[in-house]
């Protein structure tokens, strides 16, 4: 058995434990938090590490997946043009209204990677930063459909189907292994096309675009589905925030929230699998152990300041610092011996 694959299934198995030998509440809400956005993390890495196409409108998708979520677990009525009664749809399963919402966010990032894709470079981050913000204005202004700034509140939460019966995943031990399961779910997705033909596709087109297309590689058509599957998993991500919060607003469209997404993929290392995971639980769970014990201010200087240290002595990213360090090691020692019987024979 390969050596990353063990160290994968321990990683799970040791974070599967955690409520068992780590049992406080507000640990298991901290560790779930972070686990939201890893899973965010994972998706933009797809598109940023793997096709090497900066979106600073993924925000975007993980919004789409939430209102989707819980406006279809909450069912909802709303005037629509040209019709004379109000379209109404009633509630739905909450695990239907979660797939719904990863679907909605991937049919939207085939529309934007059908546009945006068009434009490289600064045009595309301009293009994916607009759409964001159109998503937001759209989430604040539509008060008929959205309840604008006043929020979507008391969303149903996600459920376990038991013999015993159907049970509500409300508690804080319930929500982590929720987020859990769908962060690991996630991973092994995009490991199992990053390492198939078109994920070797796509770091090709990363590399070198125009080499890979001289020799006949559709760069479009891979960037697209980087695009559906990127969305697609940030979309779950928004869905298990709505479902876990319970209660959303316009503010799930935040920049803010992209730039994590960022700061947690370029740290950990874009373009690997574990990048994301790494970067995540840094600079998820930092905030919060330093939350209490340093005022504000003082967190974000410490925050930007270990931000700037990895980036000037990993300007790689943490996993690929580490991955090379632990292969040079190996090599340093098999060459000590041939130096030595160099020396010997000389």
């Amino acid at each position: 058995m390969k050596p990353s694959v063990v160290l994968f299934a321990a990683s799970v198995l040791v974070l599967a434990g955690l409520p068992f030998w780590w049992p406080d509440p507000y640990v298991l809400s901290v560790v779930a938090s972070a686990g939201i956005f890893i899973v965010a993390a994972i998706s933009l890495n797809l598109l940023l590490g793997y096709t090497g196409q900066l979106s600073l409108g993924h925000v975007a998708f993980f919004g789409i997946g939430a209102y989707t979520s819980a406006l279809l677990s909450l069912g909802f009525d709303v005037s629509l043009p040209g019709l004379d009664e109000p379209f109404v749809v009633a509630p739905k399963p909450v695990w239907l209204a979660f797939g719904s919402g990863i679907v909605v966010a991937g049919l939207f990032g085939w529309l934007v990677g059908k546009l945006a894709f068009r434009v490289r470079g600064a045009y595309f981050v301009i293009v994916t930063i607009s759409f964001a913000q159109v998503m937001r204005m759209v989430a604040t202004n539509w008060v008929d459909l959205t309840e604008g700034p006043m929020a979507l509140n008391n969303i149903p939460p996600l459920t376990l189907w038991l013999p015993s019966g159907v049970v509500d995943l409300v508690t804080k031990a319930q929500t982590y292994w929720l987020v859990l399961a769908v962060a690991v779910l996630a991973w092994l997705v995009v490991a199992g096309l990053v390492h198939s033909r078109t994920g070797r596709a796509m770091v090709a087109l990363r590399e070198n675009e125009t080499l890979a297309r001289s020799i006949g590689v559709p760069v479009t058509h891979y960037l697209r589905i980087a695009a559906v599957g990127a969305a697609a998993i940030a979309g779950a991500a928004g869905g298990l925030y709505a479902h876990t919060v319970r209660i959303i607003d316009p503010d799930v469209f935040m920049f803010m929230f992209t730039i994590t997404m960022v700061i947690m993929v370029i740290v950990g290392g874009k373009g690997t699998l574990a990048g994301p995971v790494v970067g995540g639980l840094l600079f998820g769970l930092l905030p919060e152990l330093l939350r209490g014990t340093l005022k504000p201010e003082v967190q974000w200087m410490l925050y930007g300041a270990l931000m700037v240290l990895i980036l000037v002595f990993m300007p790689r990213g943490i996993v690929p610092a580490l991955s090379g360090l632990f292969r040079r090691k190996p090599a340093a020692e098999a060459a000590a011996p041939r130096a030595t019987v160099a020396g010997e024979a000389a």
